[in-house]
């Protein structure tokens, strides 16, 4: 096995294999406010609808929008495995809900006025919601991404490998020896016996992954120290 080097301190956000596929997915998604957006410009351009300021708002973040989703899928292609703090295309998708929401409000709220009856409608603040949700993604999907990680420090190593399953940490003082197992897999041997054997398989360059978490433990084994 040739393992690369690795530094005593690391922490290495991890990907499933199937990381590229979903990002492309999910920028495609983005499909929604895309239709949104048409359907307002086909109005607009047809007359049924007025070009006030709030659509011309919508056309500026409409432009934006679409510039950041051609920018997305070339991020996609050139870096797949690097993830911005801030997802640019889900606020921009935001405005587009938000910005139609209003329309959509501010046009039954002018036909209520008009008939002198308040209405109640749905449609608006069910935009309202998506819009938010886009908001809630922009700002925590990097840190989602970076619960899947492995930390390889000092003092021992840790780590997880599904992005919503248990984490785990061990000290050397309670690792005896750590070895491979498999194409992708690594078994723990602790000092007390027991063992636990954790599978990077389904991860991205997983069995790389694998060889620098027992590249990690022969090194603290050459420095001679338990592992």
């Amino acid at each position: 096995m040739n393992a690369p080097d690795a530094p005593v301190f690391e922490r290495i956000t991890l990907y499933d294999h199937r990381h590229v596929r979903r990002q492309r997915g999910k920028a495609l998604s983005h499909i929604v406010p895309a239709f949104v957006l048409l359907t307002t410009a086909l109005a607009t351009l047809s007359g049924a609808e007025q070009l006030s300021a709030v659509t011309m708002l919508e056309f500026v973040v409409g432009a934006a929008y679409v510039l950041l989703m051609v920018r997305e899928m070339r991020h996609l292609k050139q870096h797949p495995h690097h993830t911005e703090k801030v997802a640019w295309l889900e606020l921009a998708a935001a405005g587009i809900l938000a910005l139609e929401g209003y329309h959509i409000w501010h046009r039954h709220h002018e036909a209520d006025l008009r008939r002198g009856t308040p209405t109640f409608h749905l449609l608006p603040y069910l935009y309202y919601a998506v819009a938010g949700f886009f908001i809630f993604l922009a700002f925590t999907v990097s840190r989602i991404h970076q619960r899947r990680h492995l930390h390889l420090h000092a003092d021992g190593f840790g780590g997880r490998l599904r992005l919503w399953g248990p984490a785990f940490g061990f000290k050397w003082a309670d690792v005896a020896t750590v070895e491979p197992s498999g194409p992708a897999d690594v078994v723990v041997h602790r000092t007390d016996g027991t063992r636990q054997q954790f599978s990077f398989a389904h991860l991205h360059d997983g069995a790389a992954h694998r060889d620098r978490l027992v590249a990690h433990a022969r090194r603290r084994q050459q420095e001679g120290g338990p592992a």
